[in-house]
């Protein structure tokens, strides 16, 4: 049974959007969330008596295992305890753009990021940048930035190459109700149409393939570099040529200065300098922001989000409407979990039903305002104050205050502005300002829309999630396990950054929003810790079991039921989870097995990258996403096929690891066969040893069995049989103590 509800309560117009919340959904999980805190709360009272029975015994029991044991059961349910809040309320939308006119719609100003040419080819940054410039919106209300963060001319040409095909692009994508926008994307597809429609279709493909061909060869040149040293440079690209009539979104290209040893805030400083710049060229009281890769699916996405910023009951506290990522390259078995299910499927549904979900980065909806902290009435400004928090720049100041800058004469006003925005985009302009800390996207941390997100709605603001049947936006995900680490570990990181400051949610979020949204940050920001219990549970109960050491209870013992509903009902909720997602049940073995990878060396480095930082001894370090893939790589993410091509700091743990789990299992086997009075003892400790090791068995595979380049490095196995025997000698003190 499901309950619509309309958020908007005007008796005068049909509404905008509805909202739809599942009830039997919500019973589910409510009463899930009921039954496995009871069974925790009995798990707690059989391990601290437990603890308090083997500190009496003295020496003859071993103390340490126990500790450890309950500390890694604590924090798992403490992360359990902070997910259920995404469970509370989910809710799904519905919205009706249709009943939106042309008149209505305000303008959107589109940011699309890129940082380095050889990691992002600049071909796939265009292609985002043409389906930007043929959404179905007027025209003289879309503006699209790109920020080249890595001052490369490559991308400055390829811009103006994109204009000229978009010329081309955009008239054919609105004669014929092209669906799919993106150009790269459509001339995958199959050709259907009349005679007049393949013959268009065919002058425009070979348009796009001599376009494409342009771009690739100056992608080809020496120049084609990333530069960490340059001045600002902002230009609005115009096409001179015939077909300079047609009238086309405004294209602006902007590169912020950049000088070594100056800090530059990572993605967080390149869109706070286009914001600044775009202030004073259009001024749209919206912002479409994109990842490069990040292209634009649905034509009509912008109109969907105004079906939620345009109604009437929520324009005033709504800040921005999240999309969902969804991604091309996926293969069936998505063995790194790049497709987020969780996140986009479940998570944010459950802060949608609260306050609304945090920015994913991309594929979102933004309203100005919300960044800035301006004096509610004209006669409180103060100007010095202002520049104290804006900078010094009078027209950014002005621009404020002012509308969409929709009559600026390009030849005439971009001319005496260009200075001023090549000003607002410089390294100092920033200095002894409130930018980054209060004022636009924030710095703290590495995942800035996170952390930006999470300030927006401590300040009263509400958010809106919306998933439409057509996925609104495409991009590139991770396919291999080297891509798929780092940008776990740099996600860690920027979460833990948050986690350890005086913006922790926990601390920070409950008194400035709903407990339960504070609690759902506090899950996002917390999750890296999931590297303690995981490697307490990979090691303790092996360790214990080689040692002849019995940390969980009897087969006979009533607690043995215990430990093994929490187990169970936390499993049935994940695959029930995954089922109303509509994804397979594989997808169940593929996240747990991504969940402990990650867990083991993701989390772990992630998390002690954001102490030393804390501690002063490391600064942060952002490497964006390698988007070129070569043929192997792709052969064996279509085939399922883990590629372990990558560092031995990641792969030494989990060889390691899993093959101790494997010797552990194999003991306790032999153990039970000679000895079955010690069955009930070592029941659980041999079942978390086959368990690690199932869920490793690729790892197991790709040391002994295959012979294909994904495979692991023989040297790499031979440095984990060294960790593994400083792990088998340390731990033997550890677990007899």
């Amino acid at each position: 049974m499901a309950l619509q509800t309309n958020i908007s309560t005007s008796h005068h117009n049909p509404p905008l959007h509805l909202s739809h919340l599942k009830k039997s959904t919500l019973i589910c999980n409510r009463l899930f969330t009921l039954f496995h805190s009871i069974a925790l709360i009995l798990l707690f009272s059989f391990r601290i008596s437990s603890i308090f029975t083997h500190s009496k015994l003295g020496k003859n029991q071993p103390f340490i295992p126990h500790l450890l044991a309950f500390i890694s059961e604590l924090t798992l349910s403490f992360i359990w305890f902070l997910s259920q809040s995404f469970l509370w309320r989910p809710i799904t939308r519905t919205v009706f753009p249709e009943r939106l006119s042309d008149h209505q719609l305000p303008p959107i100003d589109v940011f699309i990021c890129t940082a380095d040419p050889r990691a992002e080819p600049p071909l796939g940054v265009m292609n985002t940048v043409i389906s930007a410039m043929a959404l179905n919106y007027p025209v003289g209300k879309l503006s699209v930035y790109v920020s080249d963060d890595g001052g490369c001319p490559v991308t400055l040409e390829a811009m103006r190459e994109a204009l000229k095909f978009g010329k081309m692009w955009v008239p054919f994508c609105n004669k014929y109700d092209v669906k799919t926008i993106c150009p790269q994307a459509y001339f995958g597809g199959p050709e259907m149409g009349d005679h007049q429609f393949r013959a268009d279709r065919q002058k425009i493909k070979e348009e796009y393939e001599s376009f494409a061909h342009k771009v690739t060869k100056i992608s080809e040149s020496s120049s084609c570099v990333s530069n960490k040293d340059h001045p600002a440079i902002v230009e609005v690209i115009v096409d001179e040529s015939k077909c300079d009539q047609i009238k086309m979104p405004l294209l602006v290209y902007v590169s912020r200065e950049k000088r070594p040893y100056h800090p530059h805030h990572f993605k967080a400083g390149a869109l706070n300098a286009l914001l600044r710049v775009s202030s004073l060229i259009s001024n749209s009281p919206y912002i479409l922001g994109l990842d490069c890769d990040m292209y634009c699916n649905h034509k009509d996405s912008a109109r969907q989000a105004m079906c939620f910023h345009l109604d009437p009951d929520l324009s005033s506290s709504l800040a921005f409407v999240q999309f969902p990522q969804t991604f091309h390259n996926l293969s069936k078995h998505d063995l790194y979990e790049s497709e987020m299910r969780s996140l986009f499927k479940t998570s944010w549904h459950g802060m949608d039903g609260i306050k609304g979900p945090c920015l994913s980065g991309t594929c979102y909806y933004l309203k100005r305002e919300p960044l800035y902290e301006l004096p509610l009435k004209q006669e409180d400004i103060n100007l010095e104050e202002l520049k104290q928090c804006f900078g010094s720049s009078n027209e950014f100041i002005r621009s404020l205050y002012k509308k969409y800058n929709s009559k600026m004469d390009l030849k005439k006003d971009l001319f005496e502005l260009l200075q001023e925005t090549k000003h607002l985009a410089s390294c100092e302009y920033e200095n002894g300002t409130k930018w980054g800390n209060e004022i636009g996207f924030r710095y703290l941390s590495v995942t800035e829309d996170f952390f930006t997100s999470f300030n927006i709605h401590c300040k009263d603001w509400l958010s809106v999630y919306h998933m439409p049947p057509r996925p609104s936006f495409i991009g590139s995900s991770t396919t291999n396990l080297n891509d798929s680490l780092i940008q776990a570990t740099r996600w860690s990181a920027g979460l833990m950054e948050v986690a350890l400051s005086r913006y922790s949610p926990i601390i920070y979020g409950p008194s400035r929003m709903p407990i339960l949204q504070s609690f759902c940050y506090a899950w996002l920001s917390f999750i890296p810790i999931a590297f303690i219990p995981l490697w307490i549970l990979a090691t303790i109960p092996m360790l214990s079991l080689l040692n002849d050491i019995t940390i969980y209870p009897k087969v006979k013992n009533p607690f043995f039921f215990v430990f093994l509903f929490v187990f169970v009902s936390s499993n049935i909720q994940h695959m029930r989870e995954i089922h109303s997602s509509g994804a397979s049940l594989q997808t169940w073995k593929h996240e747990q097995r991504a969940w402990m990878m990650k867990g083991i060396t993701s989390h772990l480095y992630g998390s002690t990258q954001a102490i030393m930082e804390k501690l002063g001894v490391k600064e942060a370090n952002f490497l964006p996403t390698n988007k070129v893939m070569n043929e192997d790589e792709v052969k064996l993410h279509q085939m399922g096929i883990y590629n372990f091509q990558t560092s031995s700091m990641f792969l030494v743990p989990l060889c390691s690891l899993v093959t101790l789990n494997l010797l552990a299992f194999v003991v306790g086997i032999i153990r039970m066969m000679f000895h079955k009075d010690h069955i009930d003892e070592i029941f659980i400790q041999t079942f978390v040893s086959l368990y690690i090791t199932l869920m490793g068995y690729p790892v197991l595979e790709g040391m002994a069995l295959r012979k294909d380049k994904g495979r692991i490095a023989p040297m790499i196995s031979c440095y984990s049989l060294v960790f593994s025997i400083i792990i088998l000698s340390f731990g033997k003190l550890l677990v007899m103590y």
